[in-house]
C-alpha cells in the first residue's frame, strides 16, 4: 500500500526589482536569468517525480516585490549599487545575510504558520540577497542546512523557508532541497544504531564504504571521487536498485555507473537519489516510518519517540 500523498501549502516571495532606467526591465529580464515563475512549476513537477507522486506542491500565495530583501544589519541595496556590484564582480555588502524576520513580516507567515495556513515559504531572489538554501523556523526548529530562525520559537509548529536564486536552474534548487533532507534525515535517525540507521545506510558511497555503495548523498554519487563528481564514469557496486524496494531490502547490489544518473546532469542526478528515498506505507520496528517524504516535509517528526 502507498502512503497518501503530500500537499504542502506554499507562500512565495519573489524579490525581482524593476530597473526604470533599464527599460523598466525586471532583473532576471535585465540579467538574461530565469523566469522565477517558471523555475517554481518546474521545480514541483521535479519533486513530483522525485518522490512518486507523493508530494504534490501548492503555491497558495504568491507575493512579487519590486525591491531588495533587507540584509540582517539593515543594509538594503538599490538599483544602482547592486547593478555596479553585479558589474565589478566586487563590493558586494557583507555581512550578506538577509534578515529573515523582516522576510517573515513581508507575507505574514507567522501567522500563517501560527493558524495552519501554510507550511513553508519559497524565497527567489539573486546572488547576494542574503538567503539560506533552507532553514527551519517554529518551536523545536533545528539544524535545516542553516541555523534555526531566530525570533519564532513561539510558533507552535515547524515550518521550512527555502532560498530559491533564478540565476540558477531547477538543478540547483533540487541541491537545496537534497540538503533539507539530509538535515532533517540526520536528525530522525540520529538517536538509533548503527545498524538501524537507515540514513547512514542509505547514503554510504564507494569511496567511504568499499564495495558496500548504496545511493550516496547531494554531493556524491556512488562512485564519486570528490564534491560534485557526478559524471564519474568508474564502475562501482551499489544496492542503489534495492532501494527502490524498501522495506523489502535484499542486498543485492549490481555494476553502475554515472550512466544511470544522467552523466553528470545535475538535476538529472538529484531525481535519481531522491526516487530511491523509501517511500512505502508502514514503520520500523524503530517506530520511523517507511515514508522519508513526511520527515522531510515536516509530517509525523513529534511522533517519533527518539526526536526531540
Amino acid at each position: 500500500m502507498s502512503p497518501l500523498p503530500i500537499s504542502p501549502r506554499v507562500v512565495a516571495l519573489i524579490h525581482n526589482p524593476v530597473f526604470e532606467k533599464q527599460g523598466g526591465r525586471k532583473l532576471h529580464e535585465l540579467m538574461g536569468w530565469n523566469n522565477p515563475d517558471n523555475l517554481a512549476q518546474e521545480y514541483i513537477r521535479d519533486v513530483a517525480e522525485a518522490s512518486h507522486g507523493l508530494v504534490q506542491y501548492r503555491i497558495v500565495e504568491r507575493h512579487e516585490i519590486d525591491g531588495f530583501p533587507r540584509l540582517a544589519d539593515g543594509y538594503t541595496y538599490n538599483d544602482e549599487t547592486f547593478l555596479r556590484c553585479w558589474r565589478a564582480r566586487s563590493g558586494f555588502h557583507k555581512p550578506d545575510g538577509a534578515d529573515y524576520l523582516d522576510l517573515l513580516r513581508t507575507v505574514d507567515f507567522m501567522s500563517k504558520a501560527q493558524l495552519n495556513l501554510a507550511d513553508e515559504l519559497w524565497l527567489f531572489g539573486f546572488p547576494y540577497a542574503g538567503y539560506y538554501e533552507s532553514a527551519m523556523g517554529g518551536r523545536g526548529a533545528f539544524w535545516c542546512n542553516a541555523p534555526p530562525i531566530d525570533g519564532t520559537q513561539h510558533i507552535p509548529r515547524r515550518f521550512v523557508v527555502m532560498g530559491f536564486n533564478y540565476e540558477r536552474d531547477v538543478g540547483c534548487m533540487l541541491e537545496d532541497l537534497g540538503h533539507r533532507a539530509e538535515s532533517i534525515m540526520e536528525e530522525v535517525f540520529r538517536n538509533t544504531s548503527a545498524s538501524a540507521n537507515l540514513w547512514r545506510q542509505f547514503t554510504r558511497y564507494d569511496q567511504t564504504s568499499p564495495g558496500q555503495a548504496a545511493c550516496g548523498n547531494v554531493h556524491f554519487a556512488p562512485n564519486s571521487d570528490r564534491d560534485y563528481d557526478w559524471g564519474n564514469r568508474g564502475m562501482v557496486r551499489s544496492t542503489c536498485d534495492d532501494w527502490l524496494q524498501y522495506p523489502a531490502l535484499s542486498g543485492k547490489s549490481r555494476l553502475v555507473n554515472c550512466a544511470e544518473w544522467g552523466n553528470g546532469d545535475m538535476r538529472a542526478h538529484h531525481i535519481w537519489w531522491m526516487q530511491r528515498f523509501p517511500h512505502s506505507d508502514g514503520t520500523t520496528p524503530a517506530g520511523i516510518r517507511n515514508n522519508w517524504w513526511s520527515y522531510i516535509h515536516l509530517d509525523h517528526l513529534d511522533s517519533i519517540t527518539n526526536f526531540r
